[in-house]
């Protein structure tokens, strides 16, 4: 019988672990926006911060997760996907809803194997995007815009690891989902090995 992918039976962090990283990304954010306004616009230098922490979150989320392959490949997907955004993306909104789907398939990627949980964590990823909006316009704080995005994103700790729904009508369950999963950590292994080979 084919064994699960181990990231589905390794629990990423506590919800205090995430809290705490919420405040020390919080804190870097605000230091960050105060540093370089003085040489950005105030537009720009929300991007760059956001981009910055966000990949500092993606280096978070891969050192919790139990999946060891295709470690490189996301991150240089990653920054593939985050230089495009700050290029091209004008819409401020659209650049953080951008960086919100990421974080989402990351951890699509590393944590969870069932379609409910996924959605789930997509819900979470909206709620984090919602807090910090809330918070920017309530306080006009960096600090607290931050604070509150992350620390809503550590709810999906909370998320279990599978779902499993009995009594399914015929053609809804997840296990489309869960073999486009296992293909996709499948494909990030061989890239993985790949690039060592190259490499070696």
């Amino acid at each position: 019988m084919t064994q699960p992918p181990s990231s589905a039976r390794v629990r990423p962090t506590t919800f205090l672990g995430g809290a705490g990283i919420a405040l020390l990304l919080a804190a870097a954010g605000a230091a960050l926006f105060a540093s370089l306004t003085p040489l950005l616009s105030p537009t720009s230098a929300i991007r760059t911060i956001a981009t910055l922490l966000s990949g500092a979150y993606l280096l978070y989320l891969l050192s919790r997760s139990g999946e060891r392959a295709g470690r490189v490949v996301t991150v240089a997907a990653w920054t593939v996907c985050a230089a495009a955004s700050i290029t091209w993306v004008a819409s401020l909104p659209l650049f953080f809803i951008g960086h919100v789907a990421m974080i989402w398939l990351i951890r699509t990627l590393y944590f969870h194997s069932s379609f409910v949980t996924a959605l789930l964590d997509l819900g979470v990823g909206c709620l984090a995007l919602a807090a910090a909006i809330w918070a920017a316009r309530s306080s006009n704080s960096v600090f607290l815009a931050v604070w509150c995005f992350f620390l809503v994103q550590a709810l999906f700790v909370a998320l279990p690891a599978d779902v499993h729904v009995t009594a399914q009508p015929e053609g809804l369950d997840d296990q489309p989902f869960k073999r486009a999963h296992r293909s996709a950590s499948a494909a990030l292994r061989r890239l993985a090995n790949s690039t060592h080979h190259i490499r070696g």
